[in-house]
């Protein structure tokens, strides 16, 4: 029976436009989608806006509008965006809507009915940018809050209170029952800690505004808007008993996709209140982490907000998914940098997947007449590639199902470098100068059964150019079907005789020149508010804070180490960084240290740094810090008790 698998984005506030964060979300959650529907898992996907608060009242007041039209410009906008970046979700919600406003206010009875809603009056810190309460302790310096840096508001007024403190000992007993509940692992932790501290209960109404859901039985109060928010993974289903109902557990598996400074409103908040309401939790909370831009925080006094929809225009829609979700770890920060988009696009998209197409449909044309050959009898150079393309298609959907879209890409591309390889190995155009068409037949059979997996293996990531080069390899289009895998584990080259269509530049790279001229254009360099004074630059070997801050520096535990067969400065080690699975490292440590003296160690390691292969399938997925001659290193290191995944700030 398939799998009934439901993915969620946050609803995005519309105080703003769509923006490189907002994407990056939503292209992980269509990334998603994407590969269950080639698992032939029964897959929906839900986006949308949220539309109420004091924030959203005050800036519609600011523009002479009424809310109601404000908020139907700017959910529009968000809607329409989503297309542009081949992002396809099942449904769009809008806590504005009829069908969501019913049943927020049924959640609020069922809540009521189970009596954890009474009236009170509170006093403290509110952040309208939040739209949350804050305690003193929480705050900077100034009363300013710690993600907005702005000034806070002391506000006091008749609210409903939802008996939050009752429920902190069933909110830890799941954490324990399900420990898969909240991921990372690092996030988990802070989620564990603070509900064992005292959880106050929450404040869920308002009388100071009236944008929002009015209170059932009390109009005068209007609800929190998190409470209103939060609902709405729930009420686009159509509540319980809906034929949508089987997408929520305990039939369906839910996984909700949010960013980690919203993460206490999805993993203490909402389940608190579905626990109260007698709903069944969602399966899955995942926090990712924050995205910098050329190494720089994102800010609108900078003009780095970076508009996705405009990269999307100039580059394509694929190129700008497959950065997103190749460059950076899933649920880790990360930084979008623009020359590094283009670096990557040519490497692994120009010279390595789209050198393969050509170079095989090339061959293919002028040795085969563009048809398919017959995969004849193997040599030991087809059986290693076929045992290497059956390991790299396995260890691609392990990371999809354990949501590390950057190592499924990872083992996609290392797919092709492996074909790449391959080919020059076979030599088929020596094997026809020798006039061995059956040879040239089973090396040619070999690399479009290689390039047909690919074409699965990349789909989730770049759905445009795998349709064109599935076009050009002479195969129907993905139709992925419930119930029906399309995965492609087994090696099946294709029957002789089918047709292949004319090669074309799949991935035309950059010259030099050209990234020059697309980098001038497309990255931000200079300051909104002056635009005519350019962005301060750091001197020259000094690096500026922002681009130290983005930086992923983390404490992590050495599980097993090795030595690399004919490297001899090299180990590979895996290390637990607090991660659902270890890190693969490899280290110049080899003339300093036995791998029996790394085991159980704490080391420090550049979490964010970008993968880097060694050849033969050996890849490093962080550095490990260290100083001094490689003969003599000394490992920069933390006391035993500092927790795993601790990052350095």
């Amino acid at each position: 029976m398939a799998r009934r698998f439901y993915v969620t984005t946050p609803i995005y506030y519309v105080n703003g436009v769509p923006h490189l964060g907002t994407a990056y979300t939503t292209i992980v959650a269509d990334a998603l989608r994407r590969y269950h529907l080639l698992c032939g898992d029964d897959t929906r996907m839900l986006t949308g806006t949220d539309e109420h608060g004091l924030k959203i009242e005050r800036e519609a007041v600011a523009k002479g509008i009424s809310p109601q039209v404000f908020v139907d410009d700017m959910s529009g906008r968000f809607r329409a965006a989503w297309p542009e970046l081949s992002i396809e979700p099942s449904d769009f919600i809008r806590t504005t809507e009829p069908r969501h406003t019913a049943l927020v206010q049924e959640l609020w009875r069922r809540v009521e009915a189970n009596g954890d809603l009474y009236l009170g009056e509170y006093e403290d810190w509110y952040c309208v940018g939040c739209e949350s309460f804050k305690t003193e302790k929480e705050l900077l310096p100034g009363n300013l809050c710690p993600l907005h840096a702005r000034p806070v508001e002391r506000l006091k007024e008749k609210t409903y209170f939802f008996r939050l403190a009752k429920y902190q000992e069933p909110l830890l007993r799941h954490y324990e029952e399900h420990p898969e509940f909240i991921a990372p692992e690092g996030r988990r932790n802070e989620v564990l800690s603070f509900v064992r501290g005292e959880l106050r209960d929450l404040s869920v109404s308002r009388t100071s505004f009236t944008w929002g859901i009015p209170a059932p039985g009390n109009p005068k109060h209007v609800l929190y808007v998190w409470f209103d928010a939060l609902a709405n993974y729930w009420t686009a289903l159509g509540g319980e008993g809906a034929p949508l109902g089987c997408y929520w557990p305990p039939e369906g598996y839910a996984l909700h996709l949010v960013g980690k400074d919203i993460l206490r409103f999805h993993t203490v908040y909402w389940p608190a209140f579905l626990l109260s309401a007698k709903i069944p939790l969602p399966s899955r909370v995942f926090a990712h982490g924050f995205l910098t831009i050329d190494g720089q925080k994102m800010s609108k006094s900078l003009r780095n907000a970076v508009d996705p929809l405009r990269l999307a225009r100039e580059l394509g829609a694929d190129v700008l998914r497959y950065q997103l979700l190749r460059a950076i770890a899933f649920g880790q920060d990360g930084d979008f940098d623009h020359s590094a988009l283009l670096a990557r696009y040519n490497a692994d998209l120009g010279k390595n997947v789209g050198n393969l197409l050509s170079r095989t449909l090339g061959l293919c044309g002028k040795v085969t007449g563009g048809k398919t050959p017959a995969f004849g009898a193997p040599t030991q150079l087809e059986t290693d590639f076929i045992e290497e393309y059956t390991r790299r298609v396995g260890a691609s959907r392990a990371h999809w199902e354990a949501l590390e879209p950057h190592r499924a890409l990872e083992e996609a591309i290392g797919l092709s470098s492996a074909a790449n390889q391959y080919i020059d190995r076979a030599a088929p155009w020596a094997a026809a100068k020798a006039d061995s068409p059956e040879r040239v037949g089973t090396i040619l059979a070999t690399l479009l059964e290689a390039l047909r997996g690919l074409s699965v293996l990349l789909w989730p990531a770049l759905p445009n150019k795998m349709a064109q080069m599935r076009v050009q390899l002479g195969i129907t289009p993905l139709a992925p079907a419930v119930g029906v895998d399309l995965w492609p584990m087994r090696f099946e080259p294709r029957a002789a005789g089918e047709a292949l269509a004319a090669s074309g530049p799949l991935f035309p790279t950059f010259d030099k020149d050209a990234e020059q001229a697309l980098l001038a254009k497309l990255a931000p360099r200079v300051d909104s508010e002056k635009p005519n004074v350019p962005v301060v630059q750091a001197a020259p070997g000094t690096v500026s804070y922002e681009q130290f801050a983005a930086l992923d520096l983390r404490v992590g535990v050495v599980k097993t180490c090795e030595r690399v067969v004919r490297k001899d400065k090299l180990l590979k080690l895996t290390v637990d960084l607090g991660e659902p699975e270890p890190r693969s490292i490899v280290a110049g440590l080899a003339l300093t240290f036995a791998p029996e003296d790394l085991l159980g160690k704490r080391v420090l390691v550049v979490a964010n740094l970008a993968s880097r292969e060694f050849g033969k399938g050996l890849v490093s997925h962080g550095m490990i810090l260290a100083t001094g001659p490689s003969e003599a290193l000394r490992l920069a290191s933390v006391p035993d008790d500092v927790p795993v995944g601790s990052r350095l700030k």
